[in-house]
């Protein structure tokens, strides 16, 4: 274990030492006339990571982020939980990055749409694809498209602004929703759903959502795994913060922690809440050990869901390798929303580019796309939908080391000089495309934080594109 840790801190150092010092004698790094220009599709956290390693570590290197909305940070903005507003601490390091001389922000671009990856391959040195997860992983049952069922994604993008998602309209006249997934974005959707309204509305959660969640009638969410208490994605932070949640009481089932005392530890226990408990008037649960087998219609309104129908599992093998295997005994739970947190899944943008669309991610080998010379991806194009933001932090920069490498190698040509955004932006202009940069991004952040402040709130975003290029001045 020491001589590996040794092994990658001494290649590590020397990798770093030959940048800085140079591998051409006199201390002068060994760069070729022109600067490499390198393409980041996508301004989410992968784009804007991928970015800052690339510019950090070679003084000559210049980045240019196509992003297809007018506005950067991808799920930094619209999938962080609006009471989490410590995660979206991270847009000031991205900021800093945007604002670089060296690097470059193009919003209101959709590549595969207004430009193919072709196109940029011919302007960059290297295109590094950062576009994310932002397809839906269905659960493949019977009813899933009844009214009352949503994703997660899609219900997440409706109350933070997502455009895409701003004619939603959920349904939350019916008392109890069932989440199935039990990952932190299952454990958001839950506490969104349960917060005292006055807690939100310090938020920047839309105003929208907002009048709708007011009115809502839902007072009891289950959320559903197939596994056991063990086995939960979610993180201890996010439960306890359920467990926290104020006016609200757990309501779990004790033959699921039969033979499992660590979780019970973790249980919240009446104690001397037991006052609180009482007068809470929402109630959440965890079920474990389930799966979906059928979404239920109303008998009365055959388009609307009126319960779910769940198998129930047992365990074979222990810990994170356990599998959920189905016992033949099916149950009922009478609901009138379901919200499917089952995970997101990367979509191809671009027939030119290799796609692997069981796993829905690009097959690349430490980001470098297979059999695509010159193309690389990061995030979770490259990994599927996991982890945390430090997770694709780590990823991104893993993406940008092996372009450095293949600079530094020769493998990537950088001899010959390329026109980068030039060429692009003459392409836009001949098709009608107006890029938003990261200036005028700035306008609309300015305006969302004025309209923000005169309602309470650290901002109110705008929900429709076009009212996005109007105060960008497009």
């Amino acid at each position: 274990m020491l001589l590996s840790g040794l092994k990658v801190w001494t290649s590590r150092s020397l990798w770093i030492h030959r940048l800085h010092e140079g591998i051409n004698g006199g201390g002068k790094a060994r760069y070729s006339s022109c600067s490499p220009k390198v393409c980041i599709v996508g301004g989410g956290p992968a784009g804007f990571y991928t970015a800052q390693h690339l510019i950090k570590a070679r003084p000559d290197v210049t980045v240019d982020i196509y992003e297809r909305l007018p506005v950067p940070f991808g799920l930094v903005r619209f999938g962080v939980a609006p009471d989490h507003p410590e995660v979206k601490n991270v847009i000031n390091t991205f900021t800093q990055t945007a604002r670089h001389e060296r690097c470059s922000f193009y919003g209101n671009v959709n590549v595969g749409k207004d430009l193919s990856v072709t196109e940029l391959q011919e302007a960059y040195h290297a295109v590094v694809l950062s576009y994310g997860a932002e397809g839906n992983r269905r659960m493949g049952v019977p009813g899933e498209d009844l009214s009352g069922v949503y994703s997660a994604k899609d219900f997440v993008g409706w109350y933070n602004g997502l455009p895409s998602c701003r004619e939603l309209g959920p349904d939350l006249s019916c008392e109890t929703a069932v989440i199935l997934g039990q990952g932190n974005v299952a454990l958001d959707v839950a506490r969104v759903l349960l917060s005292p309204i006055d807690l939100l509305k310090k938020t920047d959660i839309t105003q929208p959502a907002l009048e709708v969640l007011e009115e809502s009638r839902v007072r009891r969410v289950l959320i559903v795994g197939r596994r056991g208490p063990t086995q939960i994605a979610g993180t201890v932070k996010e439960v306890r913060e359920m467990v926290n949640l104020p006016n609200t009481r757990p309501d779990m089932l004790a033959s699921d922690f039969e033979g499992v005392k660590e979780a019970l530890k973790d249980l919240p226990s009446p104690g001397n809440e037991h006052e609180r408990l009482e007068k809470a008037s929402r109630v959440w649960g965890l079920r474990f050990y389930r799966s979906p087998v059928e979404i239920l219609a109303d008998p009365e309104r055959s388009s609307r869901t009126a319960g779910i129908r769940l198998a129930v599992n047992k365990l074979e093998g222990s810990g994170e390798g356990a599998r959920a295997v189905l016992t033949g005994e099916m149950e009922d739970v009478s609901c009138g929303l379901i919200i499917s947190s089952i995970g997101y899944k990367s979509l191809s943008i671009d027939p030119s580019v290799p796609f692997d669309s069981h796993r829905a991610i690009v097959p690349n080998n430490m980001g470098r796309i297979q059999e695509a010379p010159g193309l690389y991806c990061s995030g979770w194009l490259k990994t599927g939908p996991t982890g945390v933001i430090a997770t694709t932090l780590n990823n991104s920069f893993d993406t940008a080391r092996s372009v450095l490498e293949d600079m530094d190698s020769g493998t990537l040509n950088t001899s010959a000089a390329k026109p980068g955004s030039q060429s692009i932006n003459a392409l836009l202009e001949k098709r009608g495309v107006k890029p938003v940069t990261f200036s005028e991004w700035e306008k609309i952040d300015s305006e969302e934080v004025r309209r923000g402040a005169a309602i309470g709130k650290p901002r109110e975003k705008l929900l429709t594109v076009e009212e996005m290029l109007q105060v960008a001045g497009k």
